[in-house]
């Protein structure tokens, strides 16, 4: 007789020794991206190969995570990736670090609607068994910050938050306020206390943090400095937990590929810039060549490629200068009219449309982009954000049936044609038109719903697949 089959539960199947934990806050905006990276540092400055990652949808915050560790910051998300998904990207992607510091999403509790957490900093936390720092911001509050921390901690039990850090605390009567009010309540170490400091900002725009790429050299060097002034004031050595030592990593045995097939060319630049790193590893996984090029700088497209990926970004900051470059939008209309495979979100929907009318000065601007989808882009004072489930009819990915992703915009298409053919109709999320997305033009589809190909390995697949057949044409 066999084994017996033996049920392991899905956490314990993934359970990986490594030291972790997940920086969380009460809400958006109490300081985590500034909390983390200085956590980053604090343990990159002892020697240590730190694996940054990032729960939820987020292309910015992962970048500046990179900047301290000198390696990719890798996303989490249960939603678009399922708990297999995550537990199986964590356990990959930290099996050659020393300690993995994980950036939560909005507040601790905050997941897909109200019903329940899921998808939420906590419902990682959870089936990564990992332990929580907890950030506030004290700026707006004095006792009252136990009654919030205290409601934190009880909220679940299931949960171990290790300690606070306060942000923005104004002055040692306000730091004393806070701890005589918690003295009584509660016994949780104060690991941080960041005082109010205009130079620690880490400067936002309407998406959230300004992208590492936009200007490079600049927002490097600010985030290093509030990275290295923020880690001296963080007590990290007062847990047990993390006295962690330099090990000696094993390099796991890297795949062997076969040679590329297929070149696809992906824009990469100070204008589009929203990738997630699953994209191109998932593309070379499947045997393409990804090459990298501008819209805002290159005059042509690269040479050799069979398909072209425009990611997400801000183009309407960089308007001008996208209508400038003739010959790339050109390039891009030409090679789109002759049926190369085109896959564009978000921004990438943007640049294709005919124009995009900012407002600059109190005035509208209309600048013309590519114009291969016949519709126009403007700026909107009404943000869009949401988890994204649709039902798939397109041939662009036509073996899958059901996609979830998720949008994050402020712009809006108008001026669209009826006879207009959706790849998408929308069971969750807002999409283009009337819970449509997807519009598809030739072999293009462009749409504002963002995809993650490490969630669903079919999506990467498919577009190699349609490349590999152009380049045979």
């Amino acid at each position: 007789m066999g084994r017996p089959s033996i049920s392991v539960p899905l956490k314990q199947q993934y359970e990986t020794s490594i030291p972790k934990f997940i920086v969380a806050g009460v809400s958006s905006g109490a300081g985590k991206t500034l909390v983390a990276t200085a956590i980053m540092y604090y343990f990159q400055r002892k020697g240590l190969h730190v694996q940054p990652f990032k729960i939820g949808p987020d292309f910015i915050d992962p970048t500046y995570h990179a900047v301290v560790c000198k390696r990719q910051s890798y996303n989490l998300d249960i939603w678009m990736m399922g708990e297999r998904g995550v537990l199986n990207e964590f356990s990959k992607i930290s099996s050659e670090a020393d300690i993995a510091v994980i950036e939560g999403v909005m507040g601790l509790f905050d997941g897909v609607s109200g019903k329940s957490d899921f998808g939420s900093t906590a419902h990682v936390a959870r089936i990564l068994n990992a332990p929580i720092i907890l950030v506030i911001d004290a700026s707006r509050a004095g006792g009252s910050i136990a009654a919030l921390v205290y409601g934190f901690l009880n909220f679940d039990k299931r949960l171990d938050i290790l300690g606070i850090v306060l942000n923005n605390v104004a002055s040692q009567k306000h730091l004393n306020t806070i701890i005589e009010a918690m003295r009584s309540k509660m016994n949780i170490p104060i690991l941080g206390v960041i005082t109010k400091n205009k130079d620690l900002v880490l400067r936002e725009r309407h998406l959230g943090l300004i992208p590492v790429l936009e200007t490079r050299g600049l927002i490097e060097r600010k985030i290093l400095r509030t990275s290295r002034l923020v880690s001296k004031e963080l007590s990290l050595r007062r847990l047990r937990s993390f006295h962690v030592t330099r090990k000696i990593s094993e390099s796991l045995p890297s795949k062997k590929h076969s040679k590329p097939d297929v070149r696809i060319a992906i824009a990469k630049d100070e204008s589009f810039n929203f990738y997630y790193p699953d994209t191109a590893e998932s593309l070379e996984l499947n045997n393409a060549e990804v090459i990298y090029f501008s819209p805002v700088n290159d005059k042509k497209l690269p040479d050799g490629v069979s398909g072209i990926i425009l990611g997400g970004g801000f183009p309407e900051i960089l308007a001008d200068e996208l209508a400038k470059n003739h010959y790339i939008k050109k390039s891009i209309l030409r090679e789109a009219e002759r049926g190369m495979p085109i896959y564009a979100e978000c921004g990438g929907l943007m640049y294709l449309t005919k124009t995009i009318t900012v407002y600059h000065k109190g005035k509208k601007e209309k600048t013309q982009m590519i114009g291969l989808i016949e519709a126009d882009t403007s700026m909107d004072d009404k943000l869009t954000l949401n988890y994204t489930e649709a039902e798939n009819s397109g041939a662009f990915f036509r073996d899958i049936k059901k996609i979830k992703g998720h949008e994050f915009h402020y712009s809006r298409i108008h001026n669209i044609s009826k006879d207009f053919k959706f790849a998408y109709v929308l069971r969750r999320g807002n999409g283009i038109f009337n819970k449509k997305d997807g519009l598809i033009v030739y072999n293009c589809l462009a749409s504002y719903m963002h995809l993650h190909f490490g969630g669903d390995e079919r999506l990467a697949r498919r577009v190699v697949d349609m490349c590999r057949e152009y380049s045979k044409k």
